[in-house]
């Protein structure tokens, strides 16, 4: 099945979405955001499969008794007497209480009003990664970033908006090893992690970064420094995609 969003089909020579349409895939699911999810596939799609197999082949030395170990190249960081990171952005500077949640709409609401100083919209644990469910927590965020998102009950009438000021909002996008069966790349269930990320990205990166601030992402269930390595590289190919700084 190819759904046609806008008029155009979402089929870009080696990514297709196969997910049923509805007016939230429309907003979310531009020619544009398929294209870059595209880009981002061709980029880093073989790379993250070689690190999982690499996870696979570490978990046959651990049932072996192998034990786990730093690596040896990374010893004279490890035994440096002073080093520093570089310092985080000033509005997520404080995180002393932080919160979070899927990014259902009610919810979102209500965390983002709470009065804790961030909130971490979770596409991974806590939501159930339905197509709507994902699809959904996209249009959810990208209202949240403008202000706008509201909410009426459909049982009580109650409606709920947003605070004048609310919680700092992070991002958590699924873990590497998770796939996103509703867009196929090379007849492949794409890569769960660079769907997510690539749909914040087109739609919410240059906003923040005209705003002031920045897209603030929490990177679940990392196994080794390769694969923090690799979420780098797909940062450092997103900001000179979009033109915006480091």
């Amino acid at each position: 099945m190819h759904n046609s969003i806008s008029g155009v089909t979402l089929k870009q020579n080696t990514l297709d979405v196969v997910g049923p349409s509805s007016d939230s895939v429309t907003k979310i699911l531009t020619a544009d955001a398929v294209s870059f999810l595209t880009l981002l596939h061709d980029e880093f799609y073989e790379r993250r499969n070689q690190l999982l197999k690499k996870r696979d082949e570490r978990q046959v030395e651990f049932d072996k008794g192998v034990k786990p170990d730093f690596r040896k190249d990374i010893g004279p960081i490890r035994d440096a007497k002073s080093w520093r990171v570089t310092p985080p952005p000033k509005d997520i500077e404080d995180r002393r209480v932080e919160i979070t949640g899927p990014v259902e709409r009610k919810m979102m609401i209500n965390a983002l009003n709470c009065g804790a100083k961030c909130f971490m919209a979770d596409f991974e644990d806590s939501l159930s990664p339905t197509w709507e469910n994902v699809i959904e927590g996209q249009v959810n965020t990208f209202e949240a970033f403008r202000g706008t998102l509201e909410f009426t009950d459909p049982k009580s009438g109650k409606e709920y908006k947003l605070n004048d000021t609310v919680a700092q909002m992070l991002l958590r996008p699924r873990g590497w090893h998770l796939p996103e069966k509703n867009i196929h790349y090379l007849s492949e269930p794409a890569c769960a992690s660079l769907v997510d990320f690539g749909l914040l990205a087109i739609h919410n990166l240059k906003y923040r970064v005209e705003q002031g601030s920045g897209l603030y992402l929490y990177v679940p269930k990392l196994e080794s420094a390769e694969e923090a390595q690799l979420w780098a590289a797909v940062f450092r190919f997103t900001e000179d995609h979009f033109g915006v700084p480091r």
